[in-house]
Order: structure tokens, then C-alpha cells, then sequence
């Protein structure tokens, strides 16, 4: 059986380290960083995560863990990316996988010979020490939290503004924040989380939002939020679920109108959800002011689209990232606008051998999807499974690509956006059609300690 590469030790590339492990399949990983976990190891030396210091999960941990590892039963529901990180680190001893991974070692390049192998080109860190091996198939786990994507184009005025600007995945502390007017712009969870936080020590916080979110609570009456989607209400239609979340948190926490919040104009369901305990409360406080989208920048102001405007000296943008593959040529991987075609989020249609592992969105988490399609990549390479044809596969990326369309606002955010169950269910249909033997997890699994 043909080697294959693993690009990434983050939570994801790890989840593939595990199962092609326990399926015999050889299998080299290179992780930039000096450790394992990606975007929960904080201060990660790789340079790619964007933990902050009070980074807690926003799924409860039931829903994260991976399906052969569950997380220890003195985890709290909603673990700090501390403990996340110590979780990966005794998967990873546990499983034995550490001698697989060669840390600190960039991949600088992927090309495919023409006899469809793959060459690898890997650089130690710190040095021009290039090395090219061949693999029989690459798995991209690099994940899609690490490139920022600041506003396109410049904000008018971002040139002659004098306060400091930076984006989300820089920040870390609230203290370089004390006594200063800050502007958060965003309304996804890292706006929120860092819109409270800096509220605490800052002179004033603003937090500014081109359209209105709906926000959830981590728990709906004692029970964490997102096991919902194991009760009754996550199996019926999507319109039923939307109207009944939708009663949920109007009974729990009324309308956003009350908090100074817009209105959303979409369905609850139609967006990646923001997932918020505190935001609320400080709204209420008057800690933190909302306002519409930045139009311009000034010298040492910001104007807003209501025409108002606010002295401000640090302006943080929560706008997300961009999916980025420095190591793979266009032809190979062109994700303009953040957008991917892959056969069910993972199989390359015209480039054999070159999936993917987590390059999902997901309402609920991504570490048991990455072990679920990692799962499917060995079928694949073990010969338990097989492919339809490419025109097939490209026919399935582009009826998913309507189907986003339909369901979800128009944003880059949601280029890539699964719904979990669903989605772990479209898994299993596909690996049973290609005639591999799928078992569900069954029983207690060894747990972390």
C-alpha cells in the first residue's frame, strides 16, 4: 500500500493520523508548530491559531469529542482551549501517533507526476533545507482559521485613520485595551466574545454589525444549546426546527430589538449561529453601544452608515478568514470567494488522491466530522470503497453549492457550512454505496484523563 502524506496536526489532521493508523495504512504528518492541536494550542508557535486567553469551546464538549476518544468525565460542559489542548495531547499518547508526526516541518509544496503520484516538498524550520518525498495520496488538514480576511476593499480612509487596527485573529488579552475607544466590527463569536471583553477594561467599547444576528444562549433552560440537536425537534423538517429555536429564544431571553440589537432579517437556522452568554447582559448594562456598519474612516474617527460617527483608537475587524492552500498550486486548489468544489467536502473530482479532512463550517463541531470523512478516505484507500466518476462528483458540488444558496445568508462565511448530523449521515450513505462495512461507535471508549 502507497505512503500518503497528512498536512496539519491540528484537530483534524490528527483525527486522520488516528484512523489511518488503525487501519494499517502508512502515513507520514508534518505540523509546522512545535506541538499538536493547530487552532487550540494557544500562543501556538506556528504562528496559525487565533485562541485568544479566555477561549472556551461553544459546543458542549459531548458533541466535540471524537467518537473512539470521548473527553474525561471531570471536563466541564464547556472546556477552555487549555484543556482542549491537553485533550489533543492525550489522544494523540494514546493512540501513539507522536512518532508519526514530524514537527516543525512546512510543507512548501504539493504537485501531482504524471503517473498521478504525489511530490511533497517539506522545509525544516529556520532552515533552507528542502526535501521533496512521493506519496501515493495527500490529506489537506490545515485547516481554515488561520489566513484573516480583513474588509475588501479598504474601508475609505483605513489609510489616514491613526488608531490602531488589527483583526481578531491577533487578538489575545484585553489589556493593550484599557482606558481606549475601541470598535469591534462583527457579529460572529469572536466579535461578540472580544465586544465584552474589552467592554470590561476599555473607555468605551462599540460594537458595529452590517446586518443583525440571532444569538444563542451556550444553555436553553439548564440544557446545553447545541443538544438540542439530538432531541425530537432536530429531526423534524428544517422549517419546524427554524420555528421552534426560533420560540426557544424568544421565551428565554425576548427579542434582540430590546438590547439595541437589528432585527435579523433571516431564519435563525439561516446562518452560522453566534453563540453568546454574556453579549446580552452587557447590552443591557450599557457597556458595550451597537451601531451599523462602518462606512469611512476619518483621521480619529469612524463614520457610520446612519451618517453618525465616534472618536475611536483601536478598531478590531471580526471578519472572518480566507481559505488558503499556499502549498497547492491553482490548478490544483482555487478557493476564490471561499469557495471549494468537492465531492461530499472532501474528494478532489479531478486530482486524484488529494482529499481534504475539516475543511467544513458545521452547525456543531468539527473534530467528530473530521474523524467521520477520514473514516471515508481510508475506504478509499484501502480499497473498501470507490468513486463515481468526475462528472458525477463535480454534478454533487455544485447541487451543494445551491442548496448553501438557498439556505443560508449570501457570505463567504458560509461557503463551506454543514449541518453535523446531517452531514455525518450523508457520510455513512455514501460509504455504504461504495459497499464498505460501516459500524456506528458502540460501548465506552478509553477517555481522556
Amino acid at each position: 500500500m502507497e505512503r500518503v502524506c497528512v498536512i496539519g496536526a491540528g484537530s483534524s489532521g490528527i483525527a486522520a493520523c488516528q484512523v489511518l493508523a488503525a487501519r494499517g495504512i502508512p502515513y507520514d504528518c508534518y505540523e509546522t508548530g512545535s506541538e499538536v492541536g493547530g487552532n487550540w494550542r494557544y500562543l501556538n508557535d506556528n504562528g496559525m491559531s487565533s485562541a485568544y486567553r479566555s477561549l472556551h469551546i461553544n459546543t458542549s464538549r459531548q458533541i466535540m469529542e471524537y467518537a473512539c476518544f470521548p473527553m474525561a468525565d471531570d471536563y466541564p460542559v464547556y472546556p477552555s482551549h487549555f484543556q482542549i489542548a491537553r485533550y489533543f495531547d492525550a489522544f494523540v499518547d494514546h493512540f501513539g501517533l507522536r512518532p508519526s508526526i514530524t514537527f516543525r516541518t512546512e510543507v512548501t509544496r504539493v504537485v501531482q507526476a504524471p503517473d498521478h503520484a504525489w511530490r511533497v516538498t517539506v522545509r525544516q524550520a529556520g532552515t533552507q533545507d528542502f526535501r521533496e518525498r512521493t506519496y501515493g495520496a495527500v490529506l489537506v488538514a490545515t485547516g481554515h482559521h488561520w489566513k484573516p480576511r480583513l474588509p475588501r476593499p479598504p474601508l475609505p480612509g483605513a489609510g489616514r485613520f491613526t488608531g490602531r487596527q488589527t483583526h481578531s485573529h491577533h487578538y489575545r488579552v484585553p489589556d493593550p485595551f484599557a482606558g481606549r475607544r475601541v470598535l469591534v466590527v462583527g457579529i460572529g463569536n469572536s466579535a461578540c466574545d472580544i465586544a465584552v471583553e474589552t467592554s470590561r477594561v476599555s473607555r468605551r467599547t462599540f460594537l458595529a454589525m452590517r446586518r443583525g444576528a440571532h444569538i444563542l444562549p451556550k444553555y436553553l433552560f439548564g440544557i446545553p444549546t447545541d443538544h438540542l440537536t439530538g432531541s425530537v425537534l432536530a429531526r423534524a423538517p428544517l422549517a419546524v426546527q427554524d420555528r421552534g429555536l426560533q420560540l426557544l429564544l424568544r421565551l428565554s431571553r425576548g427579542r434582540l430589538s430590546d438590547y439595541g440589537l437589528p432585527t435579523p432579517r433571516h431564519r435563525v437556522l439561516g446562518a452560522h449561529p453566534t453563540v453568546s452568554d454574556d453579549l446580552l447582559s452587557r447590552l443591557g448594562h450599557g457597556d458595550i453601544t451597537v451601531k451599523p456598519g462602518p462606512e469611512r474612516l476619518e483621521v480619529d474617527r469612524v463614520v457610520f452608515t446612519d451618517g453618525t460617527s465616534e472618536e475611536i483608537d483601536d478598531i478590531v475587524y471580526c471578519t472572518g478568514y480566507d481559505i488558503s492552500f499556499p502549498f497547492l498550486g491553482g490548478e490544483l486548489a482555487d478557493p476564490a470567494e471561499n469557495a471549494v468544489s468537492l465531492y461530499h467536502r472532501v474528494v478532489s473530482p479531478d486530482h486524484p488522491g488529494l482529499y481534504f479532512i475539516g475543511l467544513v463550517q458545521p452547525l456543531g463541531a468539527i473534530m467528530p466530522l473530521a474523524e467521520a470523512q477520514s473514516h471515508w478516505v481510508a475506504d478509499l484507500l484501502d480499497g473498501r470503497g470507490a468513486l463515481p466518476g468526475p462528472a458525477e462528483m463535480r454534478a454533487e458540488a455544485r447541487a451543494y453549492r445551491a442548496a448553501l444558496a438557498h439556505r443560508y445568508v449570501a457570505s463567504t462565511r458560509h461557503t463551506i457550512q454543514v449541518d453535523a448530523r446531517s452531514y455525518l449521515r450523508e457520510l455513512r450513505d455514501e460509504r455504504r454505496r461504495a459497499g464498505a462495512r460501516v459500524r456506528e461507535p458502540a460501548g465506552r471508549r478509553p477517555r481522556a484523563r
